[in-house]
């Protein structure tokens, strides 16, 4: 152990609920001691989950505790583990706020200070000259951030440093010694801001700039960055061209230096293949971003097949990632294409918000109109158009395909969340309490009424379908083996046409497939065996 580092004689850890499977229960451990962990809180709102975790400055333990549409963040000094957590800010309805922490932002100087030695982070300066750096809703869906004493937190004193902006989501906002750096995504993008701390006078957005990146469409991230005394900032990079990338990141010459990348071996050349960025109209008039992907050499005459990727539910950002097993779709003529509809977070809150609850058709609607788009710009065909989803996105795959089965050639539906009605009406699921912000109520009327309008179970009818592949695991606790079996059961017997319907069920999966390497490779196998037959592509 390092000098003047204190031993850990406590930690804290959170419990899981065995029904519900929420993080529910924060106990204290005390290191040597025979006593019984020390239960420090209990969450009783089946909405809401907790989590732990120490600020990078070293100064705090923060528990924060959040469902789908609220939060709240209680704090304790890390030296005094002994201690009880206090409120920042009680929960409000619709009202989300996070926190970071700074120990002394007004003793900043020009220059880096350089790694702290034989000391803790963030334990420098004296007790209550900090700062907490609150990411909120309050002033408008796509947040903004303000700060707020340490010693008091209350929301009287908070003050804002950056603005809501309405076309600009701050998804995320970390606290280093002379920097933050902001998460944003705008226009369906995301970015990476640096706001500089050390600027004279400090004026935030002012004295900030964005990480640039060249491709019309990609994925970045703040990578894991533990050291709150850092002169560079880590983050990953990959689009659907660019295999995944770790930069470092210097935040003051703004050079950056490739440390890693993943490896594709079989002579990958990037140069092969393109990304673009379009989008669609949706019948609101919404546009609606789509991500896609194809070899330079394919046809873009109607005539090649593409596989049309969805999610849109809780606010998830579906990402442009790459992956080395689309390449084999891809030198094979097929073109691969993610629709960013409304409910998922590519364009922040308001985004989300436009595609769940009473709201939730536009996801549906979004996504057919992605489809045609991709028609009448002649990528493909409705004969050559392949679906694909998993859980929400399963829910998805169902309800567009009762919508439109005219529209698609092929459906790929894993861990299909098809039951929608029944399971909201069983609150002894796991998730179903948490997910009333999401879905809604089945015992209000209205929030009924709104599901079984769409729900695939439900509005599944006597008419002819695309071919269709769903799979499941056994074990899965989020959507349960039971709802994709029933559903394909009364689609056999509904069903007019002649198409397959299959069912694979992994008796030893959950909800993420199978965990050995090689096993879920084979899924994988299988989607892309069945896209392939039933489109006639042999080789």
């Amino acid at each position: 152990m390092s000098p003047g580092l204190p031993t850990i004689e406590h930690f804290s850890t959170t419990v899981e609920d065995e029904t519900t499977k929420r993080s529910h229960r924060l106990y204290r451990h005390v290191l040597g001691s025979a006593e019984p962990d020390q239960l420090l809180y209990e969450e009783a709102d089946e909405r809401f989950r907790i989590e732990v975790e120490r600020t990078r400055s070293g100064a705090f333990l923060l528990l924060t505790v959040a469902s789908h549409t609220a939060s709240e963040v209680r704090y304790l000094r890390a030296d005094q583990p002994g201690g009880e957590f206090r409120l920042i800010a009680p929960r409000e309805e619709n009202h989300e706020y996070y926190a970071d922490h700074h120990p002394n932002p007004s003793l900043l100087a020009t220059e880096h200070p350089g790694p702290l030695t034989a000391r803790r982070p963030g334990l420098a300066t004296n007790p209550g000259d900090g700062l907490f750096y609150i990411r909120t809703n309050s002033g408008g869906r796509t947040f903004r951030l303000v700060t707020a004493p340490e010693n008091d937190p209350r929301r009287e004193l908070w003050r804002e440093i950056i603005p809501n902006r309405p076309d600009v989501m701050v998804a995320a906002a970390e606290v280093f010694r002379t920097h933050l750096v902001l998460f944003e995504r705008e226009g369906g993008l995301p970015y990476l801001r640096i706001v500089d701390l050390t600027a004279e006078p400090p004026s935030a957005l002012a004295a900030s700039h964005r990480i640039e990146f060249a491709e019309p469409a990609y994925n970045a991230s703040i990578g894991e960055n533990p050291e709150f005394d850092a002169s560079h900032l880590q983050f990953q990079y990959e689009s659907f061209v660019t295999p995944r990338s770790v930069f470092d990141y210097d935040v003051r010459t703004r050079e950056r230096t490739l440390r890693k990348q993943q490896p594709v071996l079989g002579g990958y050349d990037p140069a092969q293949y393109t990304s673009e960025r379009l989008h669609a109209t949706a019948s609101d008039g919404t546009r609606v971003p789509l991500s896609i992907v194809h070899r330079r050499d394919t046809p873009l005459d109607g005539s090649a097949p593409l596989l049309l990727y969805g999610y849109g539910s809780y606010g998830i950002s579906v990402p442009v990632n790459f992956s080395s097993n689309r390449l084999s779709l891809l030198d094979r003529g097929v073109i691969y294409a993610v629709a960013h509809i409304r409910g998922g977070g590519e364009l922040g809150k308001p985004w989300h918000d436009a595609g769940r609850m009473k709201n939730k058709s536009n996801t549906f609607t979004d996504f057919i109109a992605a489809a045609e788009h991709l028609i009448a710009q002649r990528y493909t065909a409705p004969e050559k158009l392949v679906i694909q989803g998993g859980s929400a996105g399963g829910l998805l795959m169902g309800a567009v395909t009762n919508m439109r089965p005219d529209l698609f050639r092929v459906v790929i539906s894993q861990v299909p969340f098809v039951d929608v009605l029944n399971t909201m009406l069983d609150a002894s699921l796991p998730l179903t309490v948490g997910e009333y912000e999401e879905w809604g109520n089945p015992q209000i009327a209205e929030d009924y009424f709104s599901m079984k309008s769409y729900c695939p179970y439900t509005n599944v009818e006597r008419k002819a379908y695309p071919a269709i592949l769903a799979r499941t695991g056994l074990n899965d606790s989020q959507v349960m083996y039971w709802e994709p079996a029933k559903y394909v059961a009364k689609m056999r017997t509904l069903k007019t046409d002649s198409n397959p319907l299959l069912l694979k069920v992994n008796m030893g999966a959950g909800h993420g497939g199978a965990s050995g390497r090689y096993d879920y490779l084979r899924e994988i196998a299988l989607d892309y065996a069945f896209l392939l037959t039933q489109l006639g592509i042999k080789e």
